[in-house]
């Protein structure tokens, strides 16, 4: 497990997008502007049109050095609709027109801007929309609010309600929720089934062992209760992806997401100035956590794969039997101040109490199968 022994990764298969550093809307757990980095105050509101044709510039070379046939372009924020729809157009042609690979655009949204013109040019430009949404309104409007308090879960709703039509289905890809205690799973659960997602991802709140998460332990019963509603619906409602995610693992698979498995595929962040950072989770663990000290006119993309690599486990995450499947969890969970990321997730107890839960369960079914054939 030393650095020096773990082989860098051969490419970046996905490129998280900056297209504005600022939101209109103050949710109170956001991890870019509520934790400890606040380096987004100093770059600009908005990434350029002339930046960003040099970015697709570099990943057009990444791509071509590489030989890569695929790759995924995610445009983010803050809200990545306040940098307007014609960045959006230039960015997608830009990216089709010059990159030798098939390229999947999508875009998450806090929903608010999506206005049905809006959303004929995205569905024009063939680009996926996921949308946060924590639940009912209630749950919703307890920390996704805006400067003034307004809660948005009618802004969001009513996107969503666009969003599911006939019209833009096929652009849809899901909702991502971020889990309160307060809420029931449950109920959440079917709050979001409301909207007919193709896709729901639950997050688990950005904390660190500097500031642990309220009710630690319990995450896992929280998350279990929705793993029974949807593993034992009498017909498939929607994916929920970090369940997906273990399942695969557990039956052998590689992971397609950070946090689960030991093999996820690196990523770069670009941000609005240019720079290139890691996950921007990170952002939520110290000053400049996230920073690789590259800039896309000083540097191609291949200088950050020597730092892509996720920090070591901790010596307790390599003994334990589940390590293979949660990955030590993300690396942002393991931060403490003077131990850095060596330590287990602050979700340790939680990912171990959920993964055994579905490995139990699938192994019960399994041997029922068996004993049927």
């Amino acid at each position: 497990m030393e650095k020096t022994a773990r082989a860098a990764p051969l490419a970046f298969r996905q490129f998280i997008l900056k297209l504005h550093s600022r939101c209109n809307l103050a949710c109170d757990y956001c991890y870019l502007y509520t934790k400890a980095d606040h380096g987004w105050r100093l770059r600009p509101r908005a990434l350029s049109p002339a930046l960003a044709d040099r970015i697709v510039g570099r990943i057009a070379e990444h791509v071509a050095a590489h030989r890569l046939p695929s790759l995924a372009v995610l445009l983010h924020g803050g809200e990545p609709l306040l940098g307007g729809l014609s960045l959006v157009r230039q960015i997608a042609g830009a990216l089709r027109d010059r990159v030798p690979a098939q390229v999947r655009l999508s875009m998450q949204t806090n929903g608010t801007l999506l206005t049905g013109p809006t959303l004929e040019v995205l569905s024009e430009l063939s680009i996926g929309v996921s949308v946060s949404l924590d639940g009912d309104r209630v749950a919703h409007d307890r920390h996704r609010r805006g400067p003034s308090g307004r809660g948005s879960h009618a802004d969001t709703t009513a996107a969503l309600r666009r969003l599911g039509s006939e019209a833009f289905r096929e652009i849809y890809r899901g909702l991502l929720c971020t889990i309160d205690l307060r809420n029931d799973p449950v109920a959440t659960y079917e709050a979001l089934l409301e909207f007919s997602p193709p896709r729901v991802d639950f997050l688990l709140p950005h904390r660190t062992w500097d500031a642990p998460p309220p009710g630690t332990g319990r995450y896992g019963d929280w998350l279990i209760r929705v793993f029974e509603r949807w593993y034992g619906a009498p017909r498939r409602e929607t994916g929920v992806r970090l369940f997906e995610e273990i399942i695969h693992v557990l039956l052998g698979g590689r992971s397609g997401i950070e946090g689960i498995g030991n093999d996820t595929a690196p990523f770069l962040v670009v941000e609005t100035d240019g720079s290139i950072s890691r996950s921007d989770i990170l952002a939520s663990v110290a000053e400049g956590a996230a920073a690789t000290g590259l800039h896309v006119d000083g540097a191609p993309f291949d200088a950050a794969l020597a730092g892509a690599l996720p920090p070591p486990l901790n010596a307790s995450c390599r003994a334990c039997d589940l390590v293979r499947v949660c990955g030590g969890g993300l690396p942002a969970h393991r931060y403490r101040s003077g131990t850095g990321f060596d330590n287990p997730s602050v979700y340790c107890a939680d990912l171990y109490r959920l993964i055994a839960h579905i490995r139990a369960r699938l192994a019960a079914d399994l041997a029922a199968l068996r004993g049927t054939t």
